[in-house]
């Protein structure tokens, strides 16, 4: 957590791995932008109505090594440009207030994702696409329409990909997956039993696997080989998954131009191609 920027976010992605108290706590302390350098374990304990132990307990769980580094870490989140992007839209916004937030919220959740990127995790990914012979996506609802913006790019490079969407359909297509190909898992939550379970089998057959969701403590995360990690801050309107899209989306255009890149003067080609039949088909 070296990046100030990545403070929230890494907090925020951990939630569901802790108890039900221990959320509300971790929940309750990331929203007090209050803290300072100064403020006692004591103050922080019972702001949220728990013992000094249970906050120790839950900065740890957190990834912190105590107390201290937790008030720390979010002394300098709250500190950052990054942290006051996000503002709640209330009944009474105007227009270009609502505007205005929305785009800091998208923004912010830009900011984040680059700071917890692993770029090793990055790097392998962009390896194992652009070594597979057959690129399998699985998503459902939202995370279908991302799978399906990168698998358009991919084509046209000369990339091939199959986007399936139906949990039937994703069996199926793991069913057929073997040693040599990738199979893409598109899950914001990470708990999505039919990508799991397409996962699961593609894996058994001998596919390597790649998870893009906000949560790296998920079942899904847990079963990959490669985890991307978006994340974004939940909003009652928006919601998280609306956000997370959007960071998702530019976490795959890098990901399209770093696989491009693994043989430019190829993809540079099967472009020209694609775009002059794209072209000619207008002229019709």
């Amino acid at each position: 957590m070296g990046d100030p920027r990545a403070v929230g976010a890494q907090i925020r992605m951990r939630l569901p791995s802790l108890t039900p108290l221990e959320g509300k706590v971790a929940a309750d302390i990331l929203a007090r932008k209050d803290i300072t350098e100064a403020m006692p374990l004591r103050e922080v304990a019972e702001g949220s109505g728990v013992s000094d132990a249970m906050v120790v307990k839950v900065a740890k769980k957190l990834g912190f090594a105590g107390f201290r580094e937790f008030r720390q870490g979010l002394v300098d989140y709250y500190s950052s440009d990054t942290a006051a992007l996000h503002s709640e839209i209330s009944a009474e916004d105007t227009a270009g207030e609502i505007v205005q937030k929305v785009f800091r919220t998208a923004m912010q959740a830009l900011e984040e994702t680059f700071a917890i990127l692993d770029l090793e995790a990055f790097e392998r990914a962009a390896d194992l696409l652009h070594r597979a012979k057959q690129r399998d996506f699985y998503g459902l609802g939202g995370s279908a329409q991302i799978a399906r913006d990168v698998s358009h790019k991919f084509l046209r490079i000369g990339i091939r990909s199959s986007v399936f969407d139906d949990a039937h359909m994703m069996m199926m297509s793991a069913a057929l997956l073997g040693e040599g190909d990738v199979a893409i898992a598109f899950s914001h939550s990470g708990n999505t039993s039919a990508v799991i379970d397409a996962v699961e089998l593609a894996r058994k057959n001998g596919a390597r696997t790649i998870a893009v969701t906000n949560y790296p403590d998920s079942p899904l995360a847990k079963l990959v080989d490669v985890v991307l990690c978006s994340t974004a801050q939940n909003s009652p309107l928006l919601g998280e998954n609306a956000t997370a899209r959007i960071a998702q989306l530019n976490l795959l255009d890098a990901l399209f131009v770093a696989t491009a890149q693994r043989d430019r003067k190829t993809a540079d080609l099967n472009l020209g191609r694609t775009m002059r039949a794209v072209q000619s088909k207008r002229k019709l």
